[in-house]
């Protein structure tokens, strides 16, 4: 019963606001431990040189782009089923974030396609459903700023996150599916990585990192939704002049 104590906006407002800090603090030191792994500890890839070394930015940034999109369309399918106020603010919170490790995930692999594809871009299964990706994000953040009216923008929105996650799956398993450019993945459920321990080592700390800071910028981002829809209400009135 005490866990459901923080459902409510106004008691989970300063919860967030207590926890947030301590995620950033933890994705800051584990940054800065799982790129010194990459960059100075990790050896030089027998085949793709040090280009390799922007994997420890863009495995973990892809992971989080379909990890986030999956938590955004459960918290919103949660808010669609039950009308539960702050499960659709939290789906709101994490599509920015998501956003960003779409962006940052398509971007970086453009960095390690140049050198290793000889071109920036390719229509690859894996970039272009990526890239669909974050076209959903944005389309789910659009969607909800062009309805006034919350209820019916987080309905909308709800749609939108839980029709888009076929995608995810299709992300996943597109090198196994068709024939592709991008090399599967290094590490498996299944299978023991085809990867040295301490390649494996920095890029697990920097998921972790990356999830931590994850964790951070939604909790900041939601007590951002939550002033701005319970503004009327009395307990943010207190909370402002606190």
């Amino acid at each position: 019963m005490r866990l459901f104590h923080f459902a409510a906006p106004n008691t989970f407002y300063p919860l967030a606001g207590k926890l947030a800090p301590w995620f950033f603090g933890l994705a800051a030191v584990l940054c800065v431990i799982g790129l010194y792994i990459g960059f100075f500890v990790a050896p030089t890839d027998f085949q793709q040189s040090e280009a390799y070394r922007i994997i420890f930015i863009h495995v973990p940034s892809a992971w989080m782009a379909m990890f986030l999109y999956v938590v955004m369309a459960f918290w919103a399918g949660i808010g669609l089923a039950f009308n539960t106020r702050l499960s659709s603010m939290m789906a709101t919170a994490i599509a920015p974030t998501g956003a960003l490790m779409a962006f940052l995930a398509l971007w970086t692999g453009a960095l390690w396609g140049k050198p290793m594809w000889g071109t920036w871009w390719v229509w690859d299964a894996r970039l272009t459903s990526t890239l669909i990706l974050l076209f959903l994000y944005i389309g789910f953040m659009s969607l909800q700023a062009a309805i006034d009216d919350p209820r019916r923008a987080d309905k909308a929105g709800a749609v939108i996150a839980l029709v888009g996650v076929i995608n995810v799956p299709i992300i996943y398993f597109s090198v196994k599916w068709w024939n592709t450019l991008h090399q599967g993945a290094s590490v498996s459920l299944t299978k023991s990585p085809s990867m040295a321990a301490t390649m494996l080592t920095g890029m697990l700390i920097m998921a972790l990192a990356f999830w931590m800071y994850s964790i951070g910028a939604v909790l900041v981002r939601v007590r951002a939704v939550i002033l701005e829809r319970e503004r009327r209400a009395d307990w943010v009135r207190q909370a402002v002049r606190g």
